[in-house]
């Protein structure tokens, strides 16, 4: 995936976070009985009817476009977990929720590729479509306040993929740190790592990514 040398934009395009969030195991319910798949990424199966299995979201998009599973939503996806986090959200203007890293992307895969699999669809995507709204106006004000401070720093606890990649043109001009999920492990700052990697030229055009 390419990098970009100019701080101004993202370092990622929102194709290719949705292109690492298809790594992220799901639980599907095959309808056929099928030998094990083994793959560089691991292996998966074997497969029976109606017996549950987790694979890897592109693993079950494929299954699903071919009419051999069903997938069934992860828990958070529920209309009463996502009433809950979206009251929360609304709660609190200084903390951000705890939610899977690529929610936003999961959740757009699945409304795209298994609507008929998801109970009460249109009342999920609506919750999803306000959470998502109120954390990225969040995020906006917190850059705004940081700004304002001309402080040298910021450390913003659970963000999402898709939000880590909205903030990232503005590490340019500061030292900045992201927690993922409260890990001790931070992400530094991209342009910080220049000096240790090659960074590719922006006149190169980005390869779109195929669909697994």
């Amino acid at each position: 995936m390419a990098g970009q040398t100019d701080p101004s934009l993202s370092i990622f395009s929102g194709e290719e976070v949705e292109f690492m969030a298809e790594d992220e195991m799901v639980e599907i319910v095959p309808n056929m009985r099928m030998d094990p798949l083994n793959m560089l990424c691991g292996d998966f199966g074997p497969f029976y009817p109606q017996m549950a299995t987790q694979v890897p979201l592109w693993l079950a998009i494929a299954m699903k476009k071919r009419g051999k599973c069903t997938i069934r939503p992860p828990e958070w996806m529920s209309v009463e977990n996502l009433t809950r986090i979206l009251e929360a959200e609304r709660d609190s203007q200084a903390a951000f929720q705890v939610l899977p890293f690529h929610y936003v992307e999961i959740s757009s895969l699945l409304f795209e590729y298994a609507p008929d699999d998801i109970p009460d669809i249109y009342m999920v995507r609506s919750l999803i479509n306000d959470i998502r709204d109120v954390r990225f106006h969040k995020v906006e004000t917190s850059l705004e306040s940081f700004e304002e401070a001309h402080s040298s720093a910021v450390m913003v606890k659970d963000l999402s993929a898709m939000e880590v990649n909205l903030v990232r043109p503005f590490v340019g001009r500061a030292l900045q740190a992201f927690y993922k999920h409260g890990s001790p492990e931070l992400v530094p700052n991209p342009d910080g790592m220049s000096a240790r990697r090659p960074q590719a030229t922006d006149n190169i055009p980005r390869r779109p990514l195929r669909r697994r």
